[in-house]
């Protein structure tokens, strides 16, 4: 296991009971804990914890439904949920296991179980976390693919729903790569894409940024907690940042070096609108950035 603790997230309404687990785990593991399932259920997702002890038995509504609706979430849905209940029934435990939990310990605790459940649930998430990032990389450039910003793009969105905060979208594309790839060969090409996409990679430095190779010679910057302001400052930089990369481009009607063209959406998302507004919003932005003379970057007018 990674030198880092992992985090449990305990929720079970009695102060004994989390205080029996936390004394079983808490050597090796950072814990987080509510007592209440709306408590829970608003904490979970800014904790994103790397497993869940739930009660089966709360007073506002029971731990099968809690089970349920954390596993709505994609961005918790790989979480392992191990239910804790006095309940030692057959049936009671094939429901938990049916609702998708990893596990079912019953009540009294045996603390030394409970760290070895806990551990090798943790490890087995670890493991199969590293195989998801390794099948999310874009092979040539190393930044995110198209699978994996997909699954970014909706747990941003659900993130600034849940905190009513802004999220901004940029969508870049390499002005005139077909003719940079007739002329200068795809092996220049790929340099060139590769080069684009670490500029890329290098500023995102704040953690609710997140780049990805969209496809081709096409990329997508997510700002979470960004405005409109933010947005452009961020696309501008962007725009200096790529033809200051100074890569020629003798074939390029826009300029002599490789320049991007940029679309620009920003958003605070509620209810009614769907995330792939923002996504057309950005994409009809880059057309119009394209259609004016590309190097530059155009601000959608959705709101």
């Amino acid at each position: 296991m990674s030198d880092e603790k992992a985090t449990v997230f305990i929720v079970e309404d009695s102060k004994t009971g989390v205080a029996a687990l936390r004394s079983a785990l808490s050597d090796e593991f950072r814990i987080e804990s509510a007592l209440s399932v709306h408590e829970a259920l608003a904490a979970i997702p800014e904790v994103n914890p790397d497993l869940i002890l739930l009660d089966v038995v709360m007073p506002e509504m029971d731990g099968f439904e809690v089970c349920r609706r954390l596993k709505e979430d994609p961005a918790i849905d790989g979480t392992p949920i191990v239910f804790v209940t006095a309940m030692e029934s057959v049936e009671d435990e094939a429901r938990g296991l049916e609702m998708g939990a990893a596990d079912y310990i019953t009540k009294p605790i045996n603390p030394l179980i409970v760290r070895a459940r806990v551990r090798n649930l943790i490890q087995l998430k670890r493991y199969r976390d590293r195989l998801l990032n390794l099948s999310a990389i874009d092979g040539l450039t190393g930044i995110a693919n198209r699978r994996r910003y997909d699954e970014q793009f909706d747990s941003s969105w659900r993130q600034a729903y849940r905190r009513w905060e802004p999220l901004s979208l940029l969508m870049v594309d390499i002005d005139a790569f077909k003719a940079y790839n007739d002329n200068y060969g795809h092996l220049a090409g790929d340099e060139c894409i590769k080069k684009v996409a670490s500029l890329l990679k290098g500023m995102a430095r704040r953690p609710g940024d997140f780049v990805a190779r969209y496809g081709g010679e096409e990329f997508s910057c997510i700002l979470a907690e960004t405005d409109i302001h933010g947005a452009r400052e961020y696309a501008h930089l962007l725009l200096e940042g790529i033809s200051g990369l100074g890569i020629p481009h003798a074939f390029s009607p826009a300029a002599g070096v490789v320049t991007a063209s940029i679309g620009v959406a920003t958003v605070i998302p509620r209810d009614q609108m769907a995330p792939e507004e923002l996504l057309e919003a950005a994409d009809s932005a880059l057309y119009e950035a394209k259609r004016t003379g590309r190097n530059k970057f155009c601000v959608s007018n959705f709101t």
